[in-house]
């Protein structure tokens, strides 16, 4: 089973980039919409995170439901669903101001108890190291997936708003990264982190931690790129004929390079490290198709295999 850990939220979505717009309520959050694209594409997956019992909880179950996707925590919590308001700028790409709430009502006792016994796969969810009290938890849950033979992943997505103190959550991001064997940031968590440094030499000193394998980098309308151990490659976006917005764009992505991966025996130690170019924009592609389709509707709707399938055969 693949597992993906970390927040899920209620996205408020303004219905155009006018200000003053009206909002919609869309299920989201960055680890759940990769859980729900994961199991779109075909992958038994498991999504590890409190659900509130208001009725936004509700509007977060349904999406789950209906992907198939396994709610590993099954017992409702008191907290109100977490929020994020949603502004975009002139090209339709989101902003986010957070309100926290339920993502945050777990224990160690509650995560490490909803763990399945056999994990193929744990991805790490960006909000884990925002706050000490919490990373500390998720960094327990890391390690017993890794133990039950976990490859794990990371997708960085850094939400600055959210950062009360940046030394201590660059401190804490760093322990996460030194666990992990693939990694995904955008251009946009490149910049914020490493600024003034090309992406090649912030590639490099990821695949210089203890475990890393594989970097993922998605750089908007360039299109993404890649840098295993063996060697490096890019690839364009995928344009749909029709255009909707951004939302959930690089966690779309993330899942389909999991699938991918997963599919040519490479989700594991080792394989990552030696996959070559070709392979890498063979990677690439897959993903910027599963992302691209997703940015041909409004807020964030994986796709299904068979429409991944479909434009890959055109």
């Amino acid at each position: 089973m693949f597992v993906v850990g970390g927040e899920s939220l209620i996205d408020l979505v303004p219905v155009s980039a006018e200000p003053g717009a009206e909002r919609v309520a869309h299920a989201g959050g960055s680890p759940f919409n990769c859980a729900i694209a994961l199991s779109k594409l075909g992958n038994q997956t498991g999504f590890l995170c409190p659900i509130s019992q208001d009725e936004y909880g509700d509007v977060l179950l349904a999406p789950l439901a209906e992907a198939g996707v396994s709610v590993l925590l099954e017992g409702r919590v008191e907290a109100p669903t977490t929020r994020a308001i949603v502004s975009f700028n002139a090209k339709m790409q989101a902003s986010y101001v957070f309100e926290r709430g339920a993502d945050r009502a777990f224990t160690r006792n509650s995560l490490l108890a909803a763990l399945p016994e056999q994990v193929d796969l744990y991805q790490i969810g960006g909000f884990c190291p925002i706050l000490e009290e919490d990373a500390v938890v998720w960094a327990d849950v890391v390690d017993a997936a890794a133990e039950r033979g976990a490859t794990i992943s990371i997708d960085i997505n850094v939400r600055d708003k959210l950062i009360a103190d940046e030394a201590g959550y660059r401190a804490r991001l760093s322990q996460f990264l030194d666990k992990a064997h693939l990694v995904k940031l955008s251009d946009e968590d490149h910049a914020w982190l490493e600024p003034g440094r090309s992406v090649e030499d912030h590639a490099a000193a990821l695949l210089a931690r203890p475990h890393c394998e594989l970097v993922v980098v998605t750089m908007g309308e360039e299109g993404s790129r890649a840098f295993s151990r063996a060697s490096n490659a890019a690839a364009p976006i995928y344009a749909p004929e029709v255009f909707g917005d951004t939302v959930g764009a690089g966690d779309s992505l993330m899942a389909g390079i999991l699938t991918w991966l997963e599919e040519a025996g490479a989700l594991k130690p080792g394989a990552l490290a030696a996959l070559d170019a070709s392979q890498l924009q063979a990677m690439l592609r897959f993903g910027a198709v599963v992302a691209g389709i997703n940015c041909s509707r409004i807020g964030c709707q994986p796709p299904s295999r068979a429409e991944v399938n479909a434009v890959l055969a055109a």
